[in-house]
């Protein structure tokens, strides 16, 4: 089987499937795990740009793609020139189990899609917490400074594990722009400040808590591993369980202040 992938999540997702090296002939740019596996494949263009042409000349059997990641107008094309195409659509962590155990059947792996599902499904399980605390403002980009909400895969991840994730946009698409005032509004108390699409750093995070000061309100924040956050997929029973601990962590440690800024 050729397989391209369009989603670095659903890159790592189909090895840790099974998917051979060999079989994977295109990618992007960003799909950079497993490293030792991934690196024979041709680059096809970005998640938002594939070229289609060199998609074509590659001849896959299947093509890897994300609703929310990809262009339809990408996936139109696609389907008018023959290729077949898997689409994920992943809004939450709940959504994961079935999404594994759908491409494992695409890919033709479906022993070990299903016991990443039961992984998946178990974690789903133990991390829930339905008693939210801290307000929390999850920022995943610095100019202009944008926030995922709770109707995203990452709002939703934290969610699970106990984060009041904030709505700042009801309406919006779910990547609110956000700014200090407008956090201080919402009484915001924690800021989860992630290392990707933006490598955020404690000086950028130092002087948002200070911009926070000159609106009256303290808050606190913490560098997050953005992989973890918004790579869906295999990935994703260990995401929760990594919030869920922070999650416990921050409530231990916040009166003393110890573990956060």
């Amino acid at each position: 089987m050729r397989v391209i992938s369009l989603v670095p999540s659903l890159t790592l997702t189909a090895f840790d499937l099974g998917l051979e090296p060999k079989q994977l002939v295109g990618k992007t740019p960003w799909c950079i795990h497993p490293a030792e596996k991934v690196q024979h494949a041709k680059v096809v263009g970005g998640t938002k740009t594939p070229n289609l042409g060199k998609i074509i000349s590659l001849n896959p059997d299947i093509v890897l793609m994300d609703k929310e990641e990809n262009p339809k107008e990408v996936y139109d094309s696609l389907k008018e020139n023959g290729i077949h195409v898997f689409v994920s659509e992943v809004t939450c962590p709940t959504h994961v189990p079935e999404m594994l155990e759908l491409l494992g059947r695409e890919l033709r792996l479906t022993v070990q899609a299903e016991t990443l599902a039961k992984t998946c499904r178990t974690a789903l399980e133990r991390t829930l917490n339905p008693d939210k605390m801290w307000r929390t403002a999850p920022l995943i980009w610095h100019e202009p400074l944008m926030a995922v909400g709770p109707n995203r895969y990452a709002g939703a991840l934290l969610s699970h594990v106990g984060f009041d994730v904030i709505d700042f946009d009801p309406n919006g698409n779910g990547y609110p722009e956000v700014t200090p005032t407008l956090m201080a509004a919402n009484d915001v108390e924690l800021l989860l400040l992630t290392s990707e699409p933006h490598k955020f750093t404690a000086d950028e995070g130092d002087s948002l808590i200070e911009l926070m000061k000159h609106e009256n309100i303290t808050s606190h924040y913490r560098l997050i591993d953005g992989e973890d956050l918004t790579w869906f997929g295999s990935r994703t029973a260990a995401a929760l369980e990594n919030f869920f601990h922070l999650s416990h962590e921050l409530n231990v440690h916040f009166s003393d202040n110890i573990g956060i800024k």
